[in-house]
């Protein structure tokens, strides 16, 4: 296996990444440890909320680099001052000795929605900090009454909250600062690595001699794709804090970055080999001699030399030294492909050399956007920010952002009431996990309360054995969380659990372990585990009361959404050209990556007495849509270059291209447009004998049954289609290609670089169109087993289902 990938899917790094958060996790702590238990007793009395402190810690310093501490410094101010100065104000006015029960709980739920309200302009992590002050400030004056202090009380929460911030900024500075730049500059070379030895073993597999190497070497490259996908996740996981790394030191370069940008655009055509592989049933490759393998090889070893130019660009802003010449003579053996085709079947081999020109046109675009992003840098990446007040002022009348903070603030507000009926002096353990687990976007409600309940109770009884081990002995105390950092940092990292878990196993452990003088430990955990249940059955609560919508039911609307786009991009599939193809397919991928996050939260989420998630099939038209969004986008690139070179040949190409449109390729097209109709159509029903009632109630009198209807509402299906309809289909494009390329040589002589472009984007425009026809099959298929899933008792015939619909409405 490469180094790339043995690297990640050996576990080495996730065994590194885990065993560094903890270590700084662990000193953060201990930092807050030592200066709370050992300090002065007048640094101690200002410090007043220890357990703040280490929520704090824990949400800043897991898994950060040095510049999320410093964002978090930023973020930690930002935030007390967007909570604790109306706080003051208000207990300045209404007096601590007024707080009750009732009046706390309103005070709290008015702030939390204050807080969450400008949903754009304010970080995660500062809301939760500021929900998190304004839980402690309110209760713990009502607690205290008259005994408070209006402004020092607020006073002492932002000392406890700035100690933790303090931790954090020294623990990513010892024993060395761990740099955000630093991470994406080791995951860019990763990922430099991963493109040229995805692109190798793709190459590898297209010269074989027999399939089962064929597959060996694809099946490499799909271990290599999913590495991939882990390191964009990190490059972008760290690109903001790069900025902040940059504001105290001057001297970091944020290159790394846009090498990262760069090679995932190289992404696309390794898809399409890919693709084109996976069409490939018989090796060896008729069309391969010695001279076009010496070809392919010179092309591989061009791109490794382009990535590695590349990186030695951002590494050290030199100039590029990739010679053009060089580069325009590695794909001059890709001239020899004059010709269209025979067969449809030869159509993937095309493909393959299609996708090879684009990988190679884009690595050269790729060095030269880098050379101006070099001078470029980013001085200019605010340009078409809204400023604050416009983004706050914009939230505010938006539907969609009061919504998410009045349930936010309801939350807060019921948790603080019930936990105070339970417990008036642990009350705020009900709040505050609220507070602190703020999300940003929809999640899946009963497993991320779940696994929060879970990670309270691990953490929480973890703590009461090491208690009951080290009572006498704080400082082992404080060893003993080491082990567990490490062990919740796999949590993070896990399935199972997921970062809610892990980040509530760490704050269980050392809320207990890492203080004193708060009680008996077996007495507190009970409370603090009974007021974490109050707190997240609160959120539940809220979340089914005014957002009922299961995401199974998203999912299923938001399939019928992604087919109607679907069809819009069809139609709009055209040799000619249309504008509206790459508006249409960058909608479709909008649109399919929201049903993937849907399916995501669908399958983790409990049936109850709900018919189960049908994941199996719901993932199978997702793969269908993800290649149908790469085909589109094939397809826009064959044509587009069509459209240039139309214009550079005063139009002599356009009337080649005018011949390519045939009544049997309009046909297919229109097949496969109703198909998808269709499923789009079918997708929304409930039940089909909901919609037998509704025949019935509507007086639909058409025979049905036997399968008669008027033409008006009929339904064709590719299904439908004989398999030799579809081969006549596919070869009479191909023979007007033929015809149009003869046509080009007749009125542009011999221009041999030209022909042999046209030649494979005509050819990978019709294994575009032989591949939708495999995907719409794919997708028919999975929706007889959505709709059969759902009726169970009955017989499922599509066409018939549409026929229906259509009648219906009619």
């Amino acid at each position: 296996m490469p180094k790339i990938a043995s690297y990640f899917c050996g576990g080495k790094a996730t065994w590194q990444a885990c065993l560094a958060s903890a270590f700084r996790t662990a000193l953060a702590c201990t930092i807050v440890g030592c200066a709370t238990l050992y300090g002065p007793a007048s640094f101690q009395r200002q410090i007043a909320f220890p357990a703040f402190s280490y929520v704090t810690v824990i949400l800043i310093v897991t898994d950060a680099t040095l510049g999320d501490t410093l964002r978090g410094c930023w973020l930690a101010l930002y935030a007390s001052i967007q909570s604790l100065g109306p706080a003051i104000l208000s207990l300045w006015i209404i007096g601590p000795n007024r707080f009750s029960k009732g009046t706390t709980a309103l005070a709290v739920a008015l702030a939390a929605f204050v807080v969450a309200l400008p949903a754009e302009s304010t970080h995660l992590i500062a809301k939760r900090i500021a929900l998190g002050q304004t839980v402690i400030v309110y209760f713990i004056a009502y607690i205290n009454s008259h005994h408070t202090e209006p402004i020092m009380h607020p006073i002492h929460v932002a000392a406890s909250t700035a100690i933790g911030v303090l931790a954090c900024v020294l623990a990513l500075l010892l024993p060395y600062p761990r740099l955000a730049c630093h991470e994406v500059k080791q995951n860019c070379e990763l990922l430099a690595q991963n493109t040229s030895e995805r692109h190798k073993q793709f190459l590898k597999a297209f010269c074989a001699e027999d399939r089962t190497t064929a597959l060996a070497s694809i099946s490499q490259a799909k271990c290599l794709a999913g590495t991939r996908t882990k390191l964009l996740q990190t490059i972008k996981r760290y690109q903001e804090s790069m900025q902040w790394e940059r504001l105290p030191l001057k001297f970091l370069r944020p290159h790394h970055a846009s090498l990262g940008e760069r090679l995932q655009e190289l992404d696309t055509p390794l898809r399409g080999m890919e693709m084109a592989l996976s069409s490939i049933h018989s090796y060896p490759v008729r069309i391969l001699n010695e001279e076009f393998k010496c070809g392919l090889n010179g092309l591989e070893e061009h791109l490794s030399l382009t990535i590695k130019q590349a990186q030695k660009c951002c590494l050290h802003c030199d100039s590029l030294t990739v010679p053009e010449p060089s580069a325009k003579c590695v794909t001059k053996f890709l001239q020899s492909f004059d010709s269209i085709p025979t067969t449809h079947q030869e159509l993937p081999f095309f493909f393959f050399l299609f996708c090879t020109k684009l990988l190679h046109k884009k690595s050269m675009a790729t060095i030269s956007l880098l050379e101006f992003s070099s001078v470029q840098k980013i001085g200019n990446s605010s340009n078409g920010k809204k400023s604050g007040f416009s983004i706050w002022a914009s939230a505010i009348i938006s539907t969609k952002r009061l919504m998410p903070a009045f349930k936010c603030s309801l939350s807060l507000g019921l948790s603080i009431m019930l936990g105070s009926m339970y417990s008036k002096s642990n009350g705020f353990w009900a709040g505050l996990p609220v507070a602190i687990s703020l999300a940003s976007a929809r999640e899946a409600t009963f497993r991320v309360a779940n696994v929060k309940l879970q990670g309270t109770v691990l953490g929480t009884v973890y703590g009461v054995l090491g208690c009951f081990l080290f009572e006498k002995f704080l400082p082992i105390r404080f060893v003993s969380l080491l082990p567990w950092f490490i062990f919740t940092s796999f949590l993070q990292r896990s399935r199972m659990y997921g970062q809610a878990g892990g980040l509530s196993a760490i704050i269980g452990a050392v809320l207990i372990l890492g203080r004193k003088n708060f009680g008996p430990p077996s007495e507190f955990a009970i409370a603090r585990i009974v007021e974490t249940f109050i707190g997240l059955f609160c959120s539940i609560l809220v979340e089914l009361l005014f957002h009922p919508t299961r995401a199974s039911t998203l999912a299923k609307s938001q399939l019928s959404q992604c087919l109607g786009v679907l069809h819009e991009c069809i139609r709009s599939v055209s040799v000619r050209g249309n504008a509206d193809l790459e508006e249409n397919q960058m909608k479709l991928k909008m649109h399919v990556n929201e049903l993937r996050k849907f399916i995501g939260e669908a399958e983790v989420e409990p049936n109850f007495w709900f018919l189960p998630f049908h994941t199996a099939c719901y993932n199978k038209l997702l793969g269908s849509l993800s290649k149908m969004i790469d085909l589109l986008l094939f397809g826009a690139q064959a044509v587009r270059f069509l459209e240039q070179e139309s214009k550079r040949c005063e139009g002599s190409l356009k009337l080649v291209v005018d011949t390519l449109v045939g009544p049997e390729l309009g046909h297919l097209k229109e097949t496969i447009c109703s198909s998808i109709k269709c499923f789009e159509e079918i997708s929304v029903i409930k039940s089909l004998a909901a919609l037998e009632k509704e025949l019935e109630k509507n007086y639909i009198s058409c025979d049905i049954e036997l399968g008669k209807f008027p033409n008006s509402i009929s339904c064709k299906l590719v299904s439908g289609l004989d398999k030799e309809e579809i081969e006549k289909a596919l070869s009479s494009y191909l023979q007007h290609s033929r015809d149009a390329v003869d046509k080009l040589c007749s009125v542009e002589g011999d221009k041999q670089e030209l022909k042999s472009q046209v030649v494979l984007s005509l050819s990978a425009l019709g294994f575009c169109i032989r591949s939708f026809i495999r995907e719409t099959l794919e997708i028919e298929e999975a929706m007889k087993e959505f709709v059969q899933w759902e009726n169970p008792s009955s017989h499922i015939n599509l066409c018939e289902i549409s026929c229906k619909l259509r009648a219906l409405h009619k």
